[in-house]
C-alpha cells in the first residue's frame, strides 16, 4: 500500500488505509505500507503491532522524485502483485511507478474531493490514473458519479466501496462535561474533524449560535486541530458564543467525547464516507449532518440521520434544535444508525477488497496468487 503520511492528526482516509492494511488476512497477504513522507504516533504502531512492515521514503515537503528510487527497488525486488495507492498524490505516483515496475494490479483509491476549480487534478485523474490504474475506487456513489460525469473516467474502471468503521485504540478515561464545566443536564453537541476548509465548521458555528438563542444552556465541543483553528475561534467570538463553544484540540479520547454528547454534528461541504459518521453509529450518538457525499449511502434522512443542505446555517440549526428538543427522536436516530453498522465493519469491507484484488489478478495475470505481496 502507498500513502503520503500518517500521524496523530491524520484524517479518515489515512485511518481507513491503516485499518485495511491491518485487517487483511495474513494467510493471504504479505502487506507493506509505504509512507512517502512522515509517520508518527498511534497509526504506525497499529501497523507494526499487526505485523505490517513500514517502508519509509523520507520525502520532505519539497518536490523530490528521487526519493521514490527506494520504492522502485522494492517493487522490482519483491515482485509485488498489488499496489494499492490511497489519495491523489499517491494515486499519481502509484500509477506511474507501478506501470514502470510492471506491477500486475494497481488500485487507485480516492477518498473524496470537491471536483471543483482544479482542472489539473481532473486531467490527471482522467488521463493518467483513470487509464493507468487497474481500478479506481470511489468511496461513495456520489463520488463515482462525479468521476464519470466531470472527469470522464470510464464507468467500468470505477469500483464503489465505502469506508468501514475503524475502532480506535482505547483513549484515556475522562469526563468531558466535568472538564468543560458543562452541567450534566445541559445539551451538548460534539464534532470531531481536522479543522480545514472542507469541514465548513464556520457553518456549524453559525448554526449553533442560532440554536443558542433559543436554548441558552446548549454547548458545542469541537475536537481536532488544523489550519482554520484561529479563524474558527474568531468566528465563535463574532457570533457571541465563545463561552459555549469549546475547542478541544487534538484528542485521543473521541470515544469518550461521543459518549458525552447528546448529539453529533457535521457541516462539511463535501465528504466521501466520513469515518466520524461511522463512529457516531457505533456509539449510538445521533447525528445531524449536511447532505453531502456518501452520507445517504449509509444513513436514511429522517430515520437514522437528520440532513440539511450544505452552507445553510439556518437549516442546520433547525435540525439541531429539533433533535435536542426530542429525546425520543435522538434515541430512534441512534438505534436505526447503529443497526446499519453491521454492513460497514472492517471485516465486511475487507472481503470486498479481497474480491477486487482476486478479480483484477485473474484479469491481469490469469491466476489469483495464493499469497499476494
Amino acid at each position: 500500500m502507498l500513502i503520503d503520511a500518517i500521524g496523530d492528526n491524520s484524517g479518515g482516509a489515512e485511518r481507513f488505509a491503516v485499518g485495511l492494511a491491518v485487517a487483511l488476512p495474513r494467510e493471504r497477504y504479505d502487506v507493506t505500507m509505504c509512507v512517502t513522507r512522515k509517520f508518527s504516533g498511534e497509526l504506525p504502531r497499529n501497523l507494526t503491532d499487526a505485523g505490517v512492515r513500514i517502508l519509509s521514503l523520507g520525502r520532505g515537503e519539497d518536490f523530490r522524485p528521487q526519493a521514490f528510487r527506494k520504492l522502485i527497488r522494492y517493487l522490482r525486488r519483491e515482485r509485488v502483485d498489488v499496489l494499492h495507492a490511497h489519495m491523489f498524490g499517491s494515486n499519481v505516483w502509484g500509477t506511474l511507478l507501478g506501470r514502470l515496475c510492471r506491477v500486475p494490479v494497481i488500485v487507485a483509491h480516492e477518498q473524496t474531493w470537491s471536483y471543483e476549480a482544479n482542472p489539473v487534478r481532473r486531467e490527471l485523474d482522467r488521463h493518467l490514473i483513470g487509464r493507468g490504474a487497474s481500478a479506481f475506487v470511489a468511496v461513495s456513489r456520489a463520488d463515482a458519479d462525479r468521476m464519470v460525469t466531470i472527469e470522464k473516467i470510464p464507468r467500468e474502471k470505477i469500483v464503489t466501496i465505502p469506508n468501514a468503521y475503524i475502532p480506535r485504540s482505547p483513549g484515556p478515561a475522562g469526563d468531558l462535561r466535568a472538564e468543560l464545566g458543562v452541567d450534566p443536564g445541559a445539551p451538548l453537541i460534539v464534532t470531531g474533524a481536522i479543522l480545514r476548509p472542507q469541514k465548513a465548521l464556520s457553518v456549524l458555528i453559525d448554526a449553533f449560535a442560532l440554536v443558542a438563542q433559543r436554548l441558552p444552556s446548549v454547548h458545542l465541543a469541537i475536537a481536532g486541530m488544523g489550519p482554520c483553528e484561529a479563524e474558527l475561534q474568531e468566528r465563535a467570538i463574532e457570533v457571541g458564543a465563545a463561552d459555549r463553544i469549546h475547542f478541544l484540540g487534538l484528542r485521543t479520547d473521541m470515544d469518550a467525547i461521543l459518549d458525552a454528547g447528546d448529539l453529533a454534528a457535521m457541516s462539511s461541504d463535501f465528504e466521501g464516507t466520513p469515518l466520524f459518521a461511522l463512529e457516531c453509529m457505533a456509539h449510538r450518538t445521533p447525528l445531524v449532518s449536511t447532505d453531502v457525499g456518501g452520507i445517504r449511502d449509509i444513513l436514511d434522512d429522517g430515520k437514522s440521520v437528520l440532513l440539511a443542505p450544505r452552507r445553510d446555517p439556518r437549516a442546520l440549526s433547525e435540525r439541531l434544535e429539533r433533535a435536542l428538543l426530542d429525546a425520543g427522536l435522538r434515541e430512534s436516530l441512534a438505534d436505526a444508525a447503529h443497526d446499519r453498522l453491521s454492513e460497514l465493519t472492517i471485516e465486511r469491507i475487507v472481503v470486498r477488497f479481497e474480491s477486487l484484488y482476486d478479480r483484477l489478478l485473474v484479469s491481469e495475470t490469469g491466476q489469483c496468487t495464493r499469497r499476494c505481496r
